[in-house]
């Protein structure tokens, strides 16, 4: 009984650990979105001017944008780290539980597609940056 309890505890533990790093992908490729590809899309739209209204009203996305490189590969670093995280936790026995087992395979369904998101964020957020201003 408490090798079971122990087994529970360390699923839990990489559980949470794979929702945090999951958790933490997005956010770093939202802020890549927001930081280097939301001035090329403005301008891509041909609102340049509805772009320095809105740094007039967020000022802090001009210093975030002089550190795009940095904010890249920090997102990189983080969907890195979320990806190896849930490959890893996704071969891990789920407990023999019906209901348990139920919901640990409901969260590693979730945790998959928040990471999947982040992922088609940060390469849209990417494209947008580095490769559409060299085509445009």
């Amino acid at each position: 009984m408490v090798l079971k309890l122990q087994f529970k505890t360390d699923m839990d533990d990489k559980e949470k650990l794979n929702k945090v790093t999951n958790w933490l992908s997005l956010f770093a490729s939202t802020s890549t979105l927001i930081c280097c590809a939301l001035p090329s899309f403005f301008v891509l739209l041909g609102a340049g001017a509805s772009f320095v209204s809105l740094l007039s009203f967020f000022p802090f996305l001009i210093t975030i944008s002089k550190y795009k490189i940095f904010v890249s590969l920090t997102a990189v670093f983080f969907i890195s780290v979320a990806g190896y995280i849930n490959y890893k936790t996704y071969y891990l026995p789920c407990p023999a539980d019906p209901v348990l087992g139920e919901l640990c395979n409901k969260t590693r369904r979730r945790s998959r597609i928040l990471y999947y998101i982040s992922v088609i964020l940060f390469l849209a957020a990417s494209f947008l940056t580095y490769i559409m201003p060299k085509i445009i």
